[in-house]
């Protein structure tokens, strides 16, 4: 069964128009001067995390049937599945949910964020930016209003390693673009399924048919042409700056064995391939972990298909064990190998689902709709505090009712556990002020 897109059906080739604009335009004094006041201001605070692993649950995963089930609620809300007791005295989850249920003692929950933001192109822009658009925009957009997460941490916490800073699999999320940040810190994407035998990675070997001396050859011919004239500083936003920094990264990736290395899932032990699950979002995570490893600041794992209109309890009866395993694994391992307390890992979507059931028209299997009151947000790792859970929806799961939160809240805590100041002001070549975050408050108790 294939995930990969929600109800309007889109797919990734939009993914190709996100974060290449806001590169024109403005005078080269402001942008010089903006850049100046960047650089003063650019302190850092301390880190809990280097890394990040984001699961994206694309489309809108339900809370009801995953990290906040209401037992006691009516049959039409109750749904079909059961609620098991968590290692955290008084806490629930879904029947489907029994080994991140087992382990929530080492892990943490939020249950208590919500937006007004109820379509896919709103609500990814500001769960994964943190900014909600500033117009309004269509449910099936492909937005970037912001940086990403993801393009911030490549950004404030890039290395020189051989690798990009930033990678999505197999697909960047709707806003999981650099906006003005520019192409250097866009997702380095991999697509494909790692759990296929024939899987590769684009543009990590030289190709078969050419050697290291042409390619060398090539390279200063590339070189020799790159010193024709043309304006470099970044403000004058040169667009063929962004194509050198593309450039640079595949020269970087083919050259790296750390780079070789990272990709060759293949290396991994039979035993440790099944405990991720061997299906293609299993493999991504165990790719996720070995990148992280290789020095990878920021990892999404983009998980679609969680629009679940119809047929909801049917997929996630089926799906969620093994996805529930996963995730598991995935904690476990990096908990196993000493890498949790630097690596923070995030599951979670756009919204959660209404508290109705309903049957769409044309349907015969009932699903849950877009719900923006309330959502379920697993955090692990980065000196998370394990047994954590953070706020409640109401008995009905209607809405968060206590401590409430916001994206900004959610973003802002990504970004102070990476040692990112989510007050801090990055500047567009235009040199225009722009905040990470507009309500720079974390989630103190994740902390």
């Amino acid at each position: 069964m294939s995930y990969s897109r929600n109800c309007q059906g889109l797919s990734r080739r939009n993914c190709l128009q996100l974060g290449l604009g806001s590169l024109f335009g403005g005078g080269l004094v402001n942008a010089l001067r903006g850049q100046g006041l960047a650089a003063r201001q650019g302190a850092t605070r301390p880190s809990t995390a280097t890394n990040c692993i984001l699961i994206w649950m694309d489309g809108g995963p339900t809370h009801f049937e995953t990290f906040d089930p209401k037992p006691d609620a009516p049959a039409e809300i109750r749904g079909e599945f059961n609620s098991i007791a968590t290692s955290v005295p008084g806490v629930h989850f879904s029947e489907h949910m029994t080994k991140l249920a087992a382990s929530l003692d080492r892990w943490a929950l939020i249950r208590s964020i919500r937006h007004n933001q109820g379509n896919h192109g709103a609500g990814n822009h500001y769960m994964m930016t943190g900014s909600p658009p500033r117009i309004p925009v269509s449910c099936g957009a492909f937005v970037s209003f912001h940086p990403s997460m993801g393009a911030v941490a490549s950004h404030e916490l890039g290395r020189n390693n051989g690798l990009p800073n930033y990678f999505s699999l197999p697909r960047m999320s709707r806003s999981g673009g650099p906006n003005f940040l520019g192409a250097k810190h866009a997702p380095f994407v991999v697509p494909g399924n790692p759990d296929k035998p024939d899987f590769q990675v684009r543009d990590v070997a030289l190709p078969r048919e050419l050697t290291s001396g042409q390619f060398q050859h090539r390279s200063e011919l590339r070189s020799a042409l790159d010193r024709l004239k043309r304006i470099n500083h970044k403000a004058a936003g040169d667009p063929v700056n962004g194509l050198d920094e593309y450039f640079q990264q595949g020269m970087d990736l083919v050259t790296s064995p750390e780079a070789q290395r990272a990709f060759d899932i293949s290396s991994e032990s039979d035993k440790v391939r099944e405990s991720y699950v061997r299906d293609e979002f299993g493999q991504q995570c165990l790719l996720a972990r070995r990148l992280v490893e290789a020095g990878v600041p920021f990892v999404t794992v983009y998980d679609g298909g969680w629009d679940h209109h119809a047929n909801l309890f049917g997929t996630c009866r089926s799906r969620l064990p093994s996805w529930d395993q996963t995730v598991n694994t995935l904690l476990s391992d990096l908990e196993d190998r000493g890498m949790l307390e630097t690596t923070l890992v995030i599951a979670l979507g756009e919204f959660g689902r209404t508290p109705k059931i309903s049957t769409l028209a044309g349907q015969t299997k009932p699903g849950r709709d877009h719900w923006s009151n309330a959502m379920s947000v697993l955090i692990a790792g980065g000196k998370t505090p394990g047994g954590t859970v953070i706020g409640a929806t109401d008995r009905k799961g209607y809405s968060a009712v206590q401590h409430v939160l916001s994206p900004e809240n959610f973003v802002s805590t990504v970004y102070s556990k990476l040692g990112i100041d989510p007050d801090k002001v990055l500047y567009t070549p235009e040199g225009r002020p722009v905040h990470l975050v507009s309500n720079p408050k974390p989630i103190h108790d994740l902390m």
